[in-house]
């Protein structure tokens, strides 16, 4: 997953509210978005779980399954996650892991 390393300065902060006591009223309402900095850095998913592998896909079996194969994202980097859209290649070029998706698998009959 990346992580962010810094934030700053997240949200809106509002000014002037009951300030104005002497024109009986609250005063004029000020609100002033603040810039939110974040620097994102890709990092490996999987640090040291089987490394020896190329790719580390597990599969599950379940006979409860409408379709016969659904792939789960496990790199975090799909659009369609939680399912996987084999953005994981790119990842593992990237950052040089090894992760990959999570297949639930329907039983042949």
């Amino acid at each position: 997953m990346a992580s962010i390393v810094s934030m700053v300065g997240a949200g809106f902060s509002c000014g002037g509210l009951g300030l104005n006591r002497g024109a009986g009223g609250a005063g004029p309402t000020q609100w002033r978005q603040r810039r939110v900095v974040a620097v994102v850095r890709a990092e490996a998913i999987n640090p040291e779980i089987r490394k020896t592998e190329e790719k580390v896909v597990d599969s599950v079996v379940s006979s409860e399954l409408s379709k016969p194969l659904t792939a789960y994202c496990r790199c975090w980097r799909s659009g369609t996650f939680p399912l996987c859209d084999g953005s994981h290649v790119k990842h593992n070029k990237a950052t040089g892991d090894n992760v990959g998706p999570l297949l639930l698998k329907k039983p042949k009959e």
